[in-house]
């Protein structure tokens, strides 16, 4: 009984993978994500019903359009995959039980899915246009606020230390209101704070600013790989644009999924 939940909890991530492939095109485009129906980005032809499962109609297509034979982007598949896979993971962790399961994991566990998807979010428009959304980062203050609610009144969390975070989500918006107009070039900074508030919220200090430092320690690296390459092939004029096309969020993203996972085994503070 318990390998068939496990296999639902991963088909139902897959699930989730599969639209967050869809948000993840469609939110930069400005195009809508819930009413209009999936199709080909390369034909523009509408999907069938069996052209909509998760992994296996990539699997079984040969990884290309049905109707244009044009290849889909993997990007498909492993968002599927590592969907599946984190929400089966937290799952397992979490120690539910079927037979024994509360309300309280329930909530816990719906809670941390709908933060999967601002990560997931978050990280996929970043990797691909290096561009924090506002509309993700809105939707990860809601989620936020009503996890915080959660929490002060079922479970009767501090509220002080919450009320903290509120203080700090109001003075970056204020922040972003103002200087926007100015500064276009904020609303990637402010979107990172925003971003990081909310890990804060759901993982926790501690794993946040160990996603904090790893991320810090692979955009040094990845930046000195990219100052090698160019010294190499002397093209210095390139060096400027290094540190613009830097995905930070998305690094932040991936870093914390893995640190929230495997941090608290470590360190058995689960």
């Amino acid at each position: 009984m318990e390998t068939l939940i496990y296999i639902i909890v991963f088909i139902i991530g897959a699930l989730f993978g599969s639209f967050y492939t869809l948000a993840t095109y469609r939110i930069p485009k400005h195009q809508d994500i819930t009413h209009t129906h999936s199709y080909c980005p390369n034909c523009d032809h509408k999907l069938g019903f069996f052209d909509l499962f998760p992994i296996l109609s990539y699997i079984f297509l040969g990884g290309k359009c049905r109707y244009c034979k044009q290849k889909i982007s993997p990007r498909y598949i492993l968002f599927e995959i590592l969907s599946g896979a984190v929400f089966l993971t937290i799952f397992y962790l979490m120690d539910i039980n079927i037979y024994t399961v509360t309300v309280t994991q329930i909530c816990k566990f719906a809670f941390f899915a709908l933060y999967i998807t601002f990560i997931f979010l978050t990280l996929g428009i970043d990797k691909e246009n290096i561009k924090i959304e506002k509309s993700v980062s809105v939707y990860g203050i809601i989620i936020s606020l009503i996890y915080i609610a959660y929490l002060c009144i079922v479970e009767k969390a501090n509220i002080y230390r919450y009320a903290i975070y509120i203080v700090f989500y109001i003075l970056v918006l204020i922040l972003d209101t103002i200087s926007l107009k100015k500064f276009a070039k904020n609303r990637y900074i402010n979107g990172l704070v925003f971003t990081l508030i909310t890990m804060a919220i759901f993982t926790g200090e501690l794993i946040s600013l160990i996603s904090v430092i790893f991320t810090t320690i692979i955009i040094l690296l990845y930046v000195m790989s990219k100052k090698l390459k160019i010294i190499k092939n002397k093209r210095l004029k390139t060096q400027n644009k290094i540190c613009k096309n830097i995905p930070i969020a998305f690094y932040m993203g991936v870093t914390n999924i893995i640190t929230f996972i495997f941090v608290p085994i470590i360190l058995n503070i689960r």
